[in-house]
């Protein structure tokens, strides 16, 4: 555990302090989100924080690297170097987006090639945990393994509406991830904690802990489609690197939840951001429109206009995503009863504050930015 520590601290302060600096090179560079119809702030806000995120990780990487028990992981195989050239070639192609706008056929084929160099590199779901284990055609395998990196990637990229939204998204998602990663390897035979999911999970939690107080409402800086890609693509990197490794029989004795939390918990953990694009891209189809055409009607805005206040939707959604992403990570620890009952008592109460809070204690100001 302290390995892991010292790599969410390198993540962070290498994070941290180099997001001042991308702050005054997307300044020089005119690197600005622009003021749309659809957002509220008032003036153009400099992005590219995304780059001072893969630079913590990059550095939480080389950190680890030189460490007795990480240094091992590195070791096993490509699939670390995999990731992280994959990582600078979602985070280059989302940095010249921030500075020059571009398509997004662009954008999905730039993606697709960092997910299947990962792929080849060994991030790949290799087996499926449906009905015991299932091996199917690797050619197979290697599209799905794409298919859900371009998922992971552009889920999170839906949901930065909001000033620290998708930073706290995924540091939540991180963290439950971590704990089930860390959890089910003392399950391995022999035990060892050590692994690539667990790494990226806590580099992932430092790189967006240091990136928060530069984020949080009102932001200095946004990070930009470098960063919204790029923490995308890290999730599904740390999802697929457990999920197409591991048996069920190694995530719960009980046979129901072996069969079931395997498949529900990597979902559970980007529950948020997955309905949110879920819900897009039926809403935008049923209008005849582009999958990807910007409305107004994501998650964020909803709490907007049910009358929440900036920081308070931030911190509600923030919430939503707890109770999604550690209520299914419960159900490996605790009893399923007890886990249930948590879980229920948790969205009662997120329920009724999302309701009824704008009743209560009305937002004071509005709104400084809305995607």
């Amino acid at each position: 555990m302290r390995e892991y520590l010292l790599v969410l601290m390198v993540a962070a302060v290498i994070t941290y302090a180099a997001t001042p600096l991308m702050r005054a090179i997307a300044v020089r560079t005119g690197a600005f989100t622009p003021v749309r119809d659809r957002d509220v702030h008032s003036t153009p806000i400099p992005r590219l924080g995304g780059v001072a995120i893969f630079l913590g990780f990059a550095a939480s990487m080389l950190a680890a690297s030189q460490l007795p028990y990480l240094g091992q992981v590195f070791a096993l195989g490509p699939e670390l170097k995999g990731t992280l050239l994959g990582a600078g070639i979602v985070c280059l192609l989302g940095a010249i987006d921030d500075v020059r706008e571009l398509d997004w056929l662009t954008k999905l084929g730039g993606q697709m090639i960092a997910a299947g160099i990962m792929a080849f590199s060994g991030v790949m779901l290799f087996q499926l945990p449906i009905g015991g284990v299932t091996v199917l055609p690797e050619p197979f395998m290697v599209g799905l393994t794409v298919f859900a990196v371009v998922v992971f990637t552009n889920a999170v990229n839906f949901i930065d509406g909001l000033d620290g939204l998708a930073a706290g998204v995924v540091v939540i998602a991180a963290s439950a991830f971590f704990i089930y990663s860390y959890g089910i390897s003392r399950t391995f035979d022999p035990p060892n904690v050590f692994s690539s999911a667990t790494f990226i999970s806590a580099a992932l939690i430092g790189c967006c802990l240091g990136f928060l107080p530069h984020n949080y409402h009102p932001a200095r800086l946004f990070m930009g489609d470098s960063g919204a890609l790029l923490l995308g693509l890290l999730l599904a990197a740390a999802t697929i690197s457990t999920t197409g490794n591991v048996t069920p029989s190694q995530v719960s004795t009980n046979p129901v939840a072996a069969t079931l939390l395997p498949l529900v918990v990597p979902g559970a953990i980007i529950l948020l951001p997955l309905v949110d694009i879920l819900l897009a891209v039926v809403r935008r189809t049923a209008r005849g429109e582009r999958p990807w055409s910007p409305d107004k009607q994501h998650l964020h805005h909803r709490m907007l206009q049910i009358g929440h206040g900036h920081r308070r939707a931030v911190l509600l959604l923030w919430l939503w995503a707890a109770v999604a992403a550690l209520g299914a990570v419960s159900f490996i620890f605790l009893e399923p009863w007890v886990a249930a009952g948590g879980v229920l008592g948790a969205v009662l109460l997120v329920g009724v504050l999302t309701v009824w809070l704008p009743q209560w204690a009305p937002a004071g100001g509005r709104a400084r930015r809305v995607l």
